[in-house]
């Protein structure tokens, strides 16, 4: 009966022992993947950073108006002033609606 008992717990030990070993290289494998999406999103912020700078370059106003005089007649493209601009207070906000109180319907039966 002790002999069962030893074999039993050195089988329970075998067992115990392979599954963590499989836990371990599932951990492993998870730290791997874990570390390439790391790097590849540093890549990729390293990437934005470039095109927004890249795109601070390209938007710069005196480059865009040197290409608007330069494509003038294909883009019919006029500069832009002050006075094309309204101001707030020229802007007509409609007014409110007279709130309806019920007044009105007693004027009428009297």
């Amino acid at each position: 009966m002790r002999g069962l008992l030893y074999l039993l717990s050195a089988l329970g030990v075998i067992g115990l022992a392979i599954w963590a070993y499989n836990e371990n290289h599932k951990t492993q494998q998870a730290m791997a993947e874990l570390r390439e999406l790391h790097r590849e999103i540093h890549s990729l912020r390293e990437a934005i950073g470039v095109q927004r700078a890249e795109w601070a370059y390209l938007s710069r106003p005196e480059r865009l108006q040197e290409l608007a005089k330069m494509n003038f007649m294909r883009l019919r493209l006029i500069p832009l002033s002050g006075s094309q601009f309204g101001r707030v207070d020229e802007i007509v906000y409609p007014m409110p609606a007279a709130l309806d109180t019920g007044l009105a319907d007693q004027e009428d039966d009297l």
